[in-house]
């Protein structure tokens, strides 16, 4: 089993399985439409970490941003400062896809997120805009926990991140439903 480099996780197993259980009226809904909740496992997703610099208007700002390693597909993931011994935590796993992407596609893709991140915040605000990106050595997982529902043979699957403890969306889902049915297609 691979041995892996995670972030550490500000949610545990038994919290994320209260996060996944129906609650009120809307949980009760949800289980009816969807089936019980039938297990719960930790899934982790390799990210490149950048170091990006932003010139805009003759001011610099720096950052740290992750991109997904497996397709370049996600939003980049922001980081307050590059993770130290104390926020990272060793993890035999095979619940993680393999990173493909290599450091050069990653810097252009972390780039042009990055980009649209900054025109979203307005576009009038943009000056002479200049980024660069310079990648930090290394792949650093972040981890998630998986809901698996339903009644029959078919399951759906909700997403949480275990960092931020925030639901994922469309995007973290289909990375997920591509590794699984890869795997089950190599084994």
């Amino acid at each position: 089993m691979p041995q892996i480099l995670t972030l550490r996780p500000n949610v545990s197993r038994k919290e994320a399985i209260e996060e996944f259980s129906p609650r009120g009226l809307r949980g009760a809904i949800r289980d009816t439409a969807l089936g019980p909740l039938r297990s719960v496992a930790e899934f982790y997703i390799p990210f490149r970490l950048f170091r990006i610099r932003v010139l805009n208007g003759g001011r610099q700002r720096e950052m740290i941003f992750g991109l997904d390693a497996v397709s370049g597909t996600l939003d980049p993931y922001r980081f307050e400062h590059v993770p130290g011994p104390g926020d990272v935590v060793s993890r035999e796993t095979r619940n993680c896809p393999q990173g493909r992407l290599d450091a050069m596609r990653g810097k252009e893709l972390v780039i042009g997120g990055i980009q649209r991140l900054l025109f979203t915040t307005g576009f009038f605000r943009i000056r002479n805009l200049q980024i660069s990106a310079e990648p930090i050595p290394g792949v650093l997982h972040v981890p998630y926990w998986v809901g698996f529902r339903g009644r029959t043979a078919e399951a759906r699957a909700a997403v949480m991140d275990a960092v931020r403890r925030r639901f994922e969306g469309a995007k973290v889902r289909r990375l997920l439903r591509d590794w699984l049915t890869s795997s089950v297609s190599e084994s």
